[in-house]
């Protein structure tokens, strides 16, 4: 796999996959916000900003108002039928159940399914936004990451060991070396990236992966 930028942009990829046509769909900030670029053709998709915005479009205003803004605060454009509210109807979307997928990027997430995203002991943070709102409102939750910190450790873990945002809500998890889905018995190889061997994802994950059948190649 490529590093940075086209780590991020292949993970977006794969995610945008995932997405399901004609539903409401949230992006949290930074990486999730790129897979607004890569819906597959034929895919229509309602972007929901928490900020205030169903409709968002993709990143860059072109002869849209320039002030148009994510909840990152990235300039994006706004498809025709978008729409604008306030804090207090965005959260109610939320909070109703009204958002299918949420993505999410993360500091951890464990094998059962906890969530780690929003704060490094001793680090100055923001807050914890509204990603505790939509981990538990969105009916699906896809964590999109790299696999490892910029040190090379795991950033999928038997147990999370940073305060959590949420406890068992995440269903999938979209990386730069696999597509990882979390289910009863635990979680399950479902693809890999091609140039990555099993061993190489082992050794890259602390929480234990099960392979029932030989994954599939990701692909984008």
């Amino acid at each position: 796999m490529a590093k940075d930028d086209n780590k991020r942009t292949f993970i977006a990829r794969r995610v945008s996959r995932e997405l399901v046509d004609g539903t409401v769909a949230n992006l949290g900030i930074g990486l999730p916000t790129l897979c607004a670029q890569y819906l597959p053709q034929g895919v229509s998709v309602l972007f929901q900003a928490e900020n205030g915005m169903i409709g968002m479009g993709p990143r860059g205003c072109g002869d849209a108002d320039c002030r148009c803004l994510d909840a990152g605060g990235n300039q994006v454009s706004i498809v025709p039928g978008g729409c604008f509210f306030d804090s207090f109807t965005s959260f109610g979307i939320i909070r109703g159940g009204h958002v299918h997928t949420t993505v999410l990027g993360a500091l951890q997430v464990d094998q059962e399914g906890n969530l780690a995203s929003w704060i490094v002991p001793g680090k100055m943070v923001s807050g914890m936004g509204g990603a505790m709102d939509l981990v538990v409102g969105a009916s699906r939750v896809i964590v999109a990451m790299e696999h490892v910190t910029k040190e090379g450790n795991p950033k999928i873990m038997k147990r999370c060991g940073l305060p959590l945002t949420a406890a068992g809500e995440v269903d999938l998890i979209v990386t730069d070396m696999a597509v990882i889905e979390r289910t009863a018995e635990g979680l399950v190889v479902r693809e890999i990236a091609e140039g990555v061997t099993l061993e190489d994802l082992r050794k890259a994950t602390d929480a234990e992966l099960l392979v029932p059948v030989e994954p599939k190649i990701m692909t984008v």
